[in-house]
């Protein structure tokens, strides 16, 4: 039986790099990266992905740079937003599953409590998040067939041609490594999720009944204390953690965020999430590293 054709955006960023590692003879992936196209011209796009052949379009593509987002707010909807519909548009003519990638960060400024599920209210005020929630609304408001996956903070290490984004665990190595202190924000809750949650179950994540489902491992910890858990894992001295993790007490000290995800929904269907320490724990045994 012909395997399918899954057309994969982003596909050199480490998350679509790890899902093709992890997924490599299951699925015959046609790989669209920014030197193939150009996501910042939505007529372009949409012009590419009407003439590729594919099942499942697994769209990774972002600019996720919040300061770049900021700075040039235009170009970056035409990339995070313009471009997403464009391709949402495609699928939906020609009868194929989107799934779509979106962020916790459309919830960084929402009404209500934390965890947020899937049918809470949104609300942001950064741009990337408000370019990923106006693709995200777009898609459940004109598409039948479609997967959103909402990921939380995702986190891991290299592998042979996978280079992780910065992540709260490089972010704690590196900074014990160079013996650099580093603040890690006191004023802001989100999860973190082993970036191998998404890889390694990619098939049933594609196989997901249409919807809208949160990717989040559970914790109750500011970034910092966080930091500090990652670093007592790594077996770093109380004192040396003390004098290298600092308290970032200042970032959004007047309006804390507590951007969690609740991810019921999603493990209900099947897929299986734990909680931060879980996540951390698999991660370091992966590697070599506890």
């Amino acid at each position: 039986m012909a395997r399918e054709r899954v057309l994969i955006t982003g596909a050199h960023g480490y998350l679509a790099s790890l899902a093709q590692l992890y997924n490599a003879g299951a699925y015959d992936f046609i790989r669209v990266s920014h030197s193939d196209v150009d996501f910042a011209d939505p007529k372009r796009v949409a012009e590419r992905f009407r003439k590729a052949d594919f099942d499942i379009c697994l769209h990774m593509a972002a600019d996720a740079t919040t300061a770049h987002c900021e700075k040039d707010s235009e170009g970056t909807h035409r990339v995070n937003t313009e471009s997403a519909i464009e391709i949402a548009r495609v699928c939906q003519e020609r009868g194929k599953r989107l799934v779509f990638i979106s962020t916790e960060q459309c919830f960084n400024a929402a009404p209500g409590q934390a965890p947020y599920c899937e049918t809470d209210e949104m609300g942001t005020v950064s741009r990337y998040g408000q370019q990923k929630a106006e693709a995200d609304l777009w898609i459940q408001e004109h598409l039948e067939d479609y997967v959103i996956l909402r990921f939380s903070w995702m986190f891991g290490l290299a592998l042979p041609g996978v280079h992780p984004s910065p992540n709260i665990l490089t972010n704690v190595m590196r900074a014990l490594r160079t013996d650099t202190p580093t603040g890690f924000r006191v004023h802001e809750r989100r999860n973190m999720t082993y970036a191998q949650r998404f890889a390694g179950q990619l098939s049933k994540i594609l196989a997901l009944p249409s919807g809208v489902y949160h990717l989040a491992s559970q914790n109750p910890y500011t970034t910092y204390d966080a930091a500090r858990v990652i670093a007592a894992r790594l077996g770093c001295d109380s004192r040396i953690t003390s004098r290298i993790i600092l308290p970032d007490e200042k970032t959004y000290a007047e309006a804390p965020r507590d951007f969690r995800l609740a991810s019921d929904k999603i493990q209900a269907a099947g897929i299986e999430l734990g909680t931060f320490e879980e996540d951390l724990d698999l991660c370091l045994r992966d590697f070599g590293l506890a």
